[in-house]
């Protein structure tokens, strides 16, 4: 037997070449490699890298928890769900008195708190290092980085999303 793709001679039944990988047997290699084509054409042009290699979506986000979660569960609480992150600890108080049942709104009840321990924090820190200047400014900064991060939050509850905030996910503490 000799292999299709880079000629190298193969013992008699051999289903894959030893020298370069190709199956051998039932479809050609050529073949194969149209019908993988023909599978991904759809996803080509979604998932193109600056190279033009086609690459695929990833098939799970660790850190988006929406399949958990009822679709009714969270189409009922999606505003209250809201509120915890537009008005920090009175908000989180609300969504607990309002929708104290949903495991959605508990989730960004949970997240809106791990918001409200790092700005205070921020703030503690500042305070006690207020003499050094530079300590409150990267304090300021850190805040409005968090409050952007808060942004994007309500905007995933609006598009029915239980993603972990960004920065929030990667800090040991809230583990």
């Amino acid at each position: 037997m000799t292999c299709p793709k880079c000629g190298n001679q193969l013992a008699d039944g051999s289903t894959f070449c030893t020298n370069c990988g190709t199956q051998l047997g039932a479809a050609s290699p050529f073949a194969q490699q149209q019908v993988n084509q023909q599978a991904n054409a759809p996803y080509q042009n979604q998932y193109q890298n600056q190279n033009g290699y086609a690459g695929y979506a990833p098939a799970y986000d660790p850190y988006d928890h929406t399949a958990d979660y009822d679709v009714k569960d969270i189409s009922e609480n999606k505003v209250i769900a809201m509120l915890p992150y537009l008005l920090g600890i009175v908000g989180i108080i609300i969504a607990m008195l309002g929708a104290n049942e949903s495991p959605y709104v508990k989730f960004h009840v949970r997240q809106a708190l791990k918001f409200t321990v790092i700005d205070a924090l921020l703030t503690i820190v500042g305070i006690v290092l207020i003499w050094t200047i530079i300590v409150p400014i990267a304090c300021a900064v850190m805040s409005i980085v968090f409050l952007v991060i808060k942004i994007i939050c309500f905007v995933q509850i609006c598009g029915g999303k239980a993603k972990e905030p960004v920065i929030i996910r990667s800090l040991p503490f809230f583990k």
